[in-house]
């Protein structure tokens, strides 16, 4: 494994702590990071303040009226908020873009890829001739290529060859590249150039891929690129978690998912703090708690409350924890088993179902690929609230909560430790309304249109009384955490999540207070 400093070079005013345990494949001097912290894993030193200059957006609806509050049967006034009282996110110059074309690759361009992602790879990666094919794709003048490349550096360790890849990478796009943060600067860049790929891209990413994960094979044999941009798609340092359903106590080389989570009730769970962080469920009128610190552990629970199958992912990237119901399904559609893929797509967890072998996308819900993708299936999402255990057993005296056990003796803290400073895997740029990770409750208005709140504001607006409601939504305070209806008391799904990837994946979200 490369050295990395105690503090790494400062790209754009961030510091991470790098930890890795190394594993070499046999017969390929790749040196696969395999970070024990899982798709939560730490990379090379990345973009924290990284925004778009692209955030036009029609403003929310915030006119001053009094409404009713909701449940609770009392009137307040609209919450006027002054929109400099929102903290505002910072806008990263990443240069001009460099010149890409639309048409196919030189013979000569081709032979050299077909030499490192084929040949050399069955081989091993040994600097010679390799250094040759690297150098041709360097001098090309093709910056589409510039994908392959990073690709490589994401898990390019011996030295000499990554500094090979990254001068080729210098040459296509003008971006100087530090030995430290070579692939999260060179990702980033691309990412917010929104350079396009080159021609066979997946292929080669495929046989590049599945040297480190056989079992990615099936899932990158094929996808609907309207739904799945394999650009954005990279390791995140774990292995897939492929484990048959209901084998929770199977040990793996993976994220190990938690199915039908043992429970207790809360008079037993005297091993929760009051403060603890925990995500709250209620269907059908049962509630269930899921503790951030069991959720950092496991990151997927395949689970039936209330007479509901669903699954809940938790990416730590991103500050997320959604529910996906799994049942009341089309006729012939097993029932989905949701897992953690190893793979994220612009730090954001990849999920994929292990019954039909296609990835889902864990933030809209939508198969990508494989025969979920081919029917055209979404996933039907459901609340999720983010609060306290102590005000959350107060909502709901009749809450279960999973066990202790279920952490695997480990208590992570991940939102106030390793990400502390900002995403360590690349984003490219983000909206620059909001500081990338604020926190939002995210929810799709009854006309379709994504819409976030500011968590804090909106909290502050509540407590003081106030009503927060937008294009007939209004949030209402539950426990240290918020839940979205509709003006007559329907629950509307709604999550917690960073601006970061909210504002990625709705690029066109409205959002309260407006800013913009």
């Amino acid at each position: 494994m490369r050295n990395v400093p105690d503090e790494p070079t400062d790209i754009h005013r961030s510091r991470f702590t790098i930890g890795a345990m190394n594993r070499r494949l046999p017969s390929v001097l790749f040196v696969l990071a395999l970070i024990a912290a899982g798709c939560s894993s730490s990379a090379d030193t990345a973009n924290t303040d990284a925004t778009s200059t692209e955030s036009a957006v029609e403003p929310a609806d915030t006119t001053s009226t009094t409404v009713d509050r909701g449940p609770d049967g009392r009137e307040g006034p609209a919450a006027e908020i002054d929109p400099d009282s929102v903290p505002r996110g910072e806008l990263v110059d990443f240069g001009p873009a460099p010149a890409t074309t639309d048409g196919p690759l030189d013979p000569e361009v081709i032979d050299a890829l077909d030499l490192l992602f084929f040949e050399a790879l069955e081989d091993g990666i040994v600097i010679g001739e390799e250094r040759d094919a690297i150098d041709a794709v360097g001098a090309s003048g093709d910056a589409r290529l510039a994908w392959l490349l990073s690709d490589l550096l994401r898990i390019a360790q011996e030295p000499s060859l990554a500094t090979s890849l990254g001068g080729a990478a210098t040459e296509l796009t003008g971006v100087e590249l530090s030995p430290f943060s070579s692939w999260n600067t060179l990702t980033n860049h691309l990412i917010a150039w929104d350079t396009p790929a080159p021609p066979d891209y997946l292929r080669y990413k495929r046989a590049l891929y599945t040297l480190i994960e056989p079992a990615w094979d099936d899932l990158m044999e094929d996808g609907r690129d309207d739904l799945i941009d394999w650009r954005f798609v990279s390791w995140g340092g774990v292995r897939i978690d492929n484990r048959p359903f209901d084998t929770t106590d199977d040990p793996c080389n993976c994220i190990p998912a938690a199915d039908n989570p043992e429970v207790e009730s809360a008079a037993e769970a005297d091993w929760l703090d009051d403060d603890d962080v925990i995500f709250g469920v209620v269907i059908n009128g049962e509630a269930r708690a899921y503790p951030r610190r069991i959720m950092e552990v496991r990151e997927m629970v395949n689970d039936t409350l209330g007479g509901r199958d669903f699954a809940m992912p938790y990416c730590t990237l991103c500050g997320a924890a959604q529910v996906w119901f799994t049942d009341e399904l089309p006729a012939g559609v097993e029932r989905p088993v949701l897992r953690t893929s190893g793979l994220l797509s612009r730090s954001n967890k990849l999920m994929y179902d292990l019954t039909t072998m296609s990835f889902v996308d864990t933030f809209l819900g939508i198969a990508q690929t494989g025969p979920l993708a081919d029917i055209g299936y979404v996933f039907e999402p459901h609340t999720v609230v983010t609060s306290t255990w102590g005000q959350w057993v107060a909502d709901h005296p009749e809450t279960t909560v999973l066990i202790e056990d279920l952490a695997l003796g480990r208590d992570f803290d991940f939102r106030n430790g390793r990400d502390a400073d900002g995403p360590i895997f690349p984003i490219g740029d983000v909206d620059p309304r909001l500081p990338v990770q604020a926190d939002v409750v995210g929810v799709t208005t009854p006309a379709g249109e994504p819409l976030a709140f500011h968590l804090e504001t909106a909290l502050s607006a509540i407590g003081r009384g106030e009503v927060v409601e937008v294009d007939g939504i209004r949030l209402i305070r539950r426990g240290d955490g918020l839940v979205a209806e509709s003006l007559d008391g329907e629950p509307i799904a709604a999550h917690q999540a960073f601006w970061f990837a909210w504002s990625q994946f709705h690029p066109d979200t409205a959002l309260w207070p407006d800013v913009s």
